[in-house]
């Protein structure tokens, strides 16, 4: 099937974290990085365009080891914030050693507001993990109320009623769900 990225976490980080698909579902989970193909879809669709230079086979192997590794200490730390538990002390260390080494390597462009720029796809990523815990209101980050998705989104509705990474995914599966329960029900 033809990847077709979806941008639906509401930010660039959980939009990488949601690169695996059905995370929670070991038999169904598909990583989405792992083909060069679909990284180039990603990258291009995050806004990221990689140059022809970045996705040469080594400099493309490179970037996609990075971004999986920042994917995936992301969601070791993001995935307990949204269900309401706290992350762990070395997710936490791991997460602010790759910061770290981000800023270490990147400009200062402005001191109002205080803005950086990075050379590389892979920093330009690391640095937009430390704006969103910076930036956003870590309150409204949620999962995907379907069990085997695993999906982060921020929920920006103005109740903050959002149970589902999309609405017309996720959120119909679980409506036919409840209509076929409901029917089959009534016919038994």
């Amino acid at each position: 099937m033809d990847y077709q990225p979806e941008l639906v976490g509401g930010h660039l980080v959980l939009d990488l974290v949601n690169t695996v698909a059905w995370r929670l579902h070991d038999r169904r989970r598909i990583d989405r990085l792992a083909d060069l193909v679909n990284l180039r879809k990603w990258l291009t669709a995050s806004g990221l365009d990689p140059s022809d230079r970045v996705m040469e086979v080594r400099s493309a192997v490179a970037l996609q080891d990075a971004l999986v590794q920042c994917r995936e200490i992301a969601y070791a730390v993001l995935h307990p914030l949204a269900v309401g538990a706290e992350p762990g002390a070395e997710d936490l260390a791991v997460l602010r050693e790759l910061v770290e080494d981000a800023v270490r390597k990147a400009s200062l462009v402005s001191s109002r507001p205080l803005t950086w720029r990075a050379d590389t796809i892979a920093d330009r990523v690391r640095l937009s993990v430390w704006r969103f815990f910076e930036d956003e209101d870590l309150n409204r980050l949620r999962q995907c109320d379907d069990g085997d998705c695993g999906w982060l989104f921020l929920d920006r509705s103005k109740n903050g009623s959002r149970r589902w990474c999309s609405s017309a995914d996720c959120g119909n599966r679980a409506r036919a769900r409840r209509h076929y329960q409901r029917h089959s029900g009534a016919s038994a």
